[in-house]
């Protein structure tokens, strides 16, 4: 089956362009991107109208809790959420109960994904038994089974030897390992960035400097082992002259954050509103415009939801009791927009750091407009507004912290492989 895609505003963050065209798709993978009109094309033909296309959204770091917790999140609810978010490719955390460390689970959530999941599913393996930081996983044989990328998620490797050791094992595969830059003692028990607000809410805070330790040690490891490596969440001013300068060194490092770390900052918090709390914390707005910077100027790599479910008997408590984290499938691009709006990024920039640098990183052949690449795609209207009801929401959880806003930017349809799998 052929499709055409004429009178499309195409978004190519490879190339950094953003030009008026036709995109032909032909047995699900992109024939031919044209300037300007076809001329007798033939074939089902798609007019944009104008709309932006671009490619779908590659989401590192997603959390689908099968299994042990499918009434916060399950494949099915997921897949669905992320083609209504224009997300293409789920990148899966091993954050669950148990946690994905063995073949045997990687393999049931593997199939899972594939029953069940409209949208690409690549699964990340565990890089301790457990999450625990004792003990590494068969790096290998997960590998074998499908594994992307290995990580512990927030918990923090604290014992040096055990994490230098995967990581030279991890080099010898060449794996990717992803860390949670956070020195795991200041950051315990914390709830938001320490500094006056922190203060007169009573709340307990941690250093930003926390972030900027553990991504030092971790830099001095990689530099060390030569392992591959990418920080999920940087988040702080403080983490970018030791990360400009791993790069600038030549380490094979990359680094990651979350849009609502990009979005909003530690006043959002408010009335201890647990819907804003996450991890890391949400920081002062100093930070959040220098993360944006970052990003616009690639220091940062890759932008992504952080998606994570947590069900209302979690987070309807006390601030300091209340589960970390926030959906964010859904809400990715009309949150990213939110920067575009404000003059502070282009669509190619945001499109690089949400779409081809995460499929770079992964080895992946998504993520762009270019011919032979898979017909991952997203249409959307970036001004369309509209005021997000949480209810609405295709996730099971629905503790996202933009209920009730108004954003800018909608979806109009999500194509994999050249099928559409959502369409307003």
């Amino acid at each position: 089956m052929t499709l055409h895609f004429i009178n499309a505003t195409l978004i190519d963050p490879e190339n950094g362009t953003e030009t008026v065209g036709s995109l032909t798709v032909k047995n699900g993978r992109i024939a031919a991107v044209t300037a300007g009109d076809l001329a007798n094309p033939k074939g089902e033909i798609i007019d944009c109208g104008g709309k932006y296309l671009a490619p779908g959204i590659v989401d590192l770091g997603v959390k689908v809790c099968e299994p042990g917790e499918r009434h916060k999140e399950s494949y099915r609810s997921a897949g669905m959420a992320a083609a209504k978010g224009g997300v293409t490719t789920m990148i899966t955390r091993p954050d669950t109960a148990p946690a994905i460390d063995s073949p045997e689970t990687l393999e049931f959530v593997t199939r899972r994904a594939n029953e069940t999941t409209p949208v690409n599913v690549l699964p990340m393996a565990a890089l301790t038994k457990g999450r625990e930081g004792r003990e590494m996983t068969e790096i290998g044989f997960l590998m074998d089974a499908g594994a992307v990328a290995f990580t512990d998620c927030d918990h923090v490797i604290t014992d040096t030897k055990v994490f230098s050791r995967a990581l030279t094992y991890a080099r010898s595969l060449g794996a990717l390992v992803i860390a949670h830059p956070q020195e795991p003692i200041l950051s315990r028990g914390a709830a938001v960035t320490s500094g006056k607000f922190a203060s007169l809410r009573g709340l307990p805070g941690v250093s930003p400097m926390a972030e900027r330790m553990g991504l030092d040690r971790d830099i001095a490891l990689i530099e060390m082992t030569g392992a591959r490596y990418h920080a999920d969440q940087i988040t702080s001013a403080r983490s970018l002259p030791p990360l400009e300068r791993a790069k600038r060194n030549g380490l094979d490092v990359t680094a990651g954050i979350g849009i609502h770390h990009l979005t909003l900052n530690a006043l959002d918090v408010a009335n201890y509103r647990t819907f804003f709390k996450l991890k890391p914390p949400l920081r002062d707005e100093e930070d959040r415009l220098a993360m944006v910077e970052a990003v616009a100027s690639g220091l940062i790599d890759i932008v992504c939801s952080m998606h994570t479910p947590q069900d209302e008997e979690s987070k309807r408590l006390p601030f300091e009791e209340a589960a970390s984290g926030a959906v964010g499938l859904e809400t990715l691009l009309p949150a990213a927009l939110r920067l575009w709006h404000a003059d502070m990024i282009t669509l190619p920039q945001l499109w690089r750091a949400m779409s081809f640098n995460p499929a770079k990183r992964l080895g992946l052949p998504s993520g762009r407009l270019a011919e032979g690449a898979p017909a991952d795609l997203v249409l959307f209207d970036a001004h369309a507004p509209f005021v997000l009801d949480r209810a609405t929401l295709l996730s099971k959880s629905r503790n996202t912290p933009f209920d009730g806003v108004r954003m800018q930017g909608k979806v109009l349809s999500t194509y994999v492989a050249g099928s559409c799998v959502y369409s307003v």
